[in-house]
């Protein structure tokens, strides 16, 4: 990987200009960075900004080339993360991989308390085989498919509690409260913090949108009409005028599209026999023999 360093201006004058996929700019070679694994080169300040956002984010643990057309489907390598990014970055980085490593494991799985949370382990007998796993940390024991407290010779309960961890080491967090900071995502069971915001959430993980306080699902509710009744009722956490004007862009740009294909549906019947003869006509020129 190739990274800027400091020379003159007149030197840099003299150099070959390159360009920038991501902000279309040229600067000298200098001042690019090229991925080792696809050879794709990019200004260092658009590929610093770029890394630093899906960190932040937490949307990759596998940093891809920001270019959608690589032909190589390149990934940076940890080495080429740590030299553009801050060490704080770089160690959150480290704890997205690490967490991703454990979710994907099957031998593998965070303890459900929320004042542990140390990693388990747990024997590979498929996830349809639900056994007793005992933390280490805390002594807790716990089920291995819906990491409720352990029930031998009862089955898993569907719909798993809206709290971070049912049972004894979640007395503290009540159903009922609306304070509570950690609860699952109601489709792939990871945990989710709240710190503030909306309670419309969406999981980075399987990107399921739903109800932070009731967890439904909020997948097609593009106006939030959840939020006009029932228990989570002006609990959407935002102002009745940004919900009303957000509801008028929604019903705006549905419109536009209906509109747009009313306007153009008669010219796509008109056009629909012209382009039917000239497939005729191609079709049939294909078929001629060569003159003599």
């Amino acid at each position: 990987m190739t990274t800027a360093r400091y020379r003159p201006t007149w030197d840099l004058a003299l150099d070959p200009l390159v360009s920038c996929k991501l902000c279309l700019g040229e600067y000298p070679v200098e001042q690019m960075t090229t991925i080792t694994q696809c050879q794709c080169i990019f200004c260092t300040l658009c590929l610093k900004q770029y890394v630093e956002l899906l960190i932040k984010e937490g949307l990759e643990t596998a940093i891809s080339c920001p270019d959608s057309a690589c032909p190589k489907r390149g990934h940076l390598q940890e080495n080429e993360i740590e030299c553009m990014v801050a060490a704080e970055i770089m160690q959150r980085y480290k704890k997205l991989q690490f967490e991703r490593e454990v979710l994907l494991d099957p031998c593998r799985t965070w303890c459900p308390s929320s004042s542990c949370q140390a990693v388990c382990q747990i024997q590979e007998t498929g996830p349809q085989n639900p056994q007793l796993v005992q933390c280490n940390a805390c002594d807790m024991e716990f089920c291995s498919a819906c990491k409720a407290n352990w029930h031998p010779g009862q089955g898993c309960p569907e719909n798993l509690p809206i709290t971070f961890l049912p049972g004894e080491m979640s007395s503290i967090f009540k159903a009922e409260e609306d304070g509570v900071q950690i609860k699952r995502c109601p489709k792939c069971k990871v945990y989710i913090e709240r710190d503030e915001g909306c309670a419309q959430m969406m999981c980075k993980n399987c990107k399921h949108a739903f109800c932070w306080y009731c967890l439904e699902s909020l997948d097609d509710d593009f106006l939030l009409i959840h939020y006009d009744k029932g228990p989570c009722r002006n609990k959407l956490g935002h102002s009745r005028a940004s919900v009303i004007w957000h509801r008028t862009q929604v019903v705006g740009i549905f419109a536009g599209f209906g509109l747009l294909l009313l306007v153009a549906s008669p010219f796509l019947l008109l056009a629909t026999p012209f382009v039917l003869c000239c497939k005729c006509k191609c079709s049939k020129g294909d078929d001629d023999p060569l003159p003599t």
